[in-house]
């Protein structure tokens, strides 16, 4: 029995997603997803997608077998856009309006035929991205340090940090990395299978770190980079690392 009437505190949040935009044959842009998937690992770890169907004609049944496809790789499907009530039941995703464009983050050009689009709008979901400044179309530009539990990803090109990576907090980049302060945290660079990409950093103290899905921990860091400015590259599928001066 209640013996205090207390109030339910409701509030609003945007925060980043990543909306996928299957073509058909799903299958054929499925092996797409798992080349992307391959060649970027961790890509879609642990992070909200929204599955947008708008341009596609399905059935409940087909809707669900994709939903499953995705979830066995991994991917999460937090809510469904651009469907029809009766093509959703309880045993899918909510479907999701209004969604608020937050720039896309389609493969380039280049890519386009062997890679799935992805684009980035605001939903309720857990991911938070800091705020920044295009400094242009191929770059991004971070005013703010990266903190803890923050997640970036920027497929398009490279990534600028004005402060550091925290400890905990990742930046996952299409191109090179560079960090004017402390990288504590996870850095990945060349996500989309760019092997010239670079990570630059004042100080070097990364959890972890990443060049075209190559990868090497903490523990692989040499001893006498810890602590210093530094730079690493890929070299014969092996990431080389070298201070700074």
């Amino acid at each position: 029995m209640l013996t205090e009437a207390r109030s339910i505190r409701i509030k609003g949040r945007s925060f980043l997603a990543v909306v996928l935009t299957p073509d058909l044959p799903f299958e054929d842009w499925l092996v797409r997803l798992d080349d992307l998937a391959r060649r970027s690992a961790g890509f879609f770890l642990g992070r909200p997608v929204v599955l947008d169907v708008g341009e596609l004609s399905l059935d409940r049944v087909a809707l669900k077998a994709m939903v499953q496809a995705l979830g066995e790789r991994g991917v999460r499907v937090m809510g469904i856009e651009g469907a029809r009530p009766s093509q959703l039941d309880a045993t899918l995703p909510p479907g999701m309006t209004g969604g608020r464009a937050a720039g896309d983050v389609d493969v380039p050009a280049a890519e386009a035929q062997s890679q799935p689009s992805a684009k980035a709008k605001q939903a309720e979901v857990q991911q938070i991205v800091a705020p920044v400044v295009r400094a242009a179309p191929s770059s991004l530009v971070l005013q703010e340090p990266v903190r803890s539990g923050q997640s970036i990803i920027f497929p398009e090109g490279d990534v600028t940090i004005i402060g550091s990576i925290a400890s905990g907090a990742e930046v996952i980049a299409g191109g090179s990395i560079h960090v004017y302060g402390a990288l504590r945290g996870r850095a990945l660079a060349g996500s989309i299978g760019n092997s010239a990409a670079r990570i630059f950093c004042r100080k070097l103290e990364a959890e972890l770190l990443a060049i075209d899905g190559i990868y090497k921990t903490a523990d692989d860091l040499p001893a006498e980079l810890r602590g210093h400015a530094a730079q690493l590259w890929l070299e014969n599928d092996a990431i080389m690392a070298s201070r700074l001066i």
